[in-house]
């Protein structure tokens, strides 16, 4: 399969799966329950992984930190965002929201989640959740994570939002006392196109 063809079927995949998210969404709203349906769905297009080289979507230079976050889809009001993310291991996060729902899943490589809950004057790790091929994480738009890449190659990750990153103005980021910090979308770099 040449370039154009792999081009082509990424799209058709991505413009199918995101259709049936919205299709969840409309119908079941925003649970815990509706956003399992959506990380099958997302789980079902990372694993063709073919659509998604390396080459098409690198992670930046070697010992780099930060992300190359690849703009796959999104409506034309910023709802139903759906992104690659390519990262280098050795990259983390502060505890942060979305104010909007998400789930990741993995193409390649790791991502350690940890998910948060807020106890009076701290911030307490809840659980840890691995993202890799074949298991994802899926958070309402209150729920608190960090990001920690591990391993020793760089990871591919979908992030699908119901509000396209660079609308989230009021996201906040969590001290280890449990206090909010602006956490804005100044923090987030430019969408990238797919370089195939």
């Amino acid at each position: 399969m040449n370039a154009t063809d792999i081009r082509a079927a990424r799209a058709a995949a991505v413009q199918a799966t995101m259709g049936r998210i919205r299709a969840i969404e409309a119908s079941d709203g925003v649970t815990r329950a509706s956003l399992a349906k959506i990380e099958a769905l997302l789980q079902a297009l990372a694993r063709q992984e073919h659509l998604f080289p390396t080459a098409a979507f690198p992670p930046p230079p070697q010992g780099q930190k930060g992300a190359n976050r690849y703009l796959l889809e999104t409506q034309p009001d910023g709802r139903f965002a759906l992104y690659l993310n390519a990262l280098n291991p050795g990259n983390e996060t502060r505890p942060h929201d979305h104010t909007t729902w998400a789930v990741v899943v993995a193409v390649e490589g790791q991502e350690l989640n940890k998910v948060y809950r807020r106890e009076p004057g701290r911030l307490v790790v809840d659980h840890e959740i691995m993202v890799e091929p074949g298991r994802g994480i899926a958070m309402m738009p209150d729920d608190i994570h960090s990001i920690h890449t591990t391993g020793a190659v760089p990871t591919r990750h979908l992030h699908c939002y119901g509000l396209a990153l660079e609308q989230l103005e009021r996201r906040m980021a969590y001290d280890e006392n449990g206090e909010a910090l602006p956490y804005n979308r100044n923090f987030m770099q430019p969408s990238l196109a797919p370089r195939d």
